[in-house]
């Protein structure tokens, strides 16, 4: 069982910056990959970013790339998600989840795990 716990989440102006955590614990975490998903309101789920167990490739979806930042403290478990530049259309609750290997920014269907999200808003 993996535990994800989000935190960083909140309101800011277009333009500014917010750093998000995913705590993660729980027995056999090395087995997964952690990855970075978003819902907006009345839109599908979709991965953002991604960070592999092994290697430490990233990975980020296009409308992402250049602003956000996914890195990892392995000695803490945590991994950080890093935006800059946020657009209002980068409000959305976001979510860490636990992603089965070989399976970074794949579609949902390939979570194990997913923690209780942190609230994004971009506005002015």
């Amino acid at each position: 069982q993996v535990q994800l716990v989000e935190s960083g989440g909140g309101l800011v102006q277009p333009g500014g910056s917010l750093r998000l955590s995913c705590a993660a614990s729980g027995f056999g975490l090395n087995n997964y990959d952690i990855g970075w998903f978003r819902q907006a309101p009345g839109k599908e789920r979709e991965g953002v970013s991604c960070i592999t167990t092994s290697a430490g490739s990233t990975y980020y979806r296009d409308s992402v790339k250049g602003r956000f930042t996914i890195s990892r403290d392995r000695a803490k478990n945590t991994v950080f998600l890093q935006m800059n530049s946020l657009k209002p259309e980068d409000t959305a609750l976001y979510y860490c989840a636990a992603v089965r290997l070989g399976r970074c920014l794949s579609t949902t269907d390939y979570v194990a795990y997913w923690g209780q999200g942190t609230q994004v808003t971009v506005s002015s």
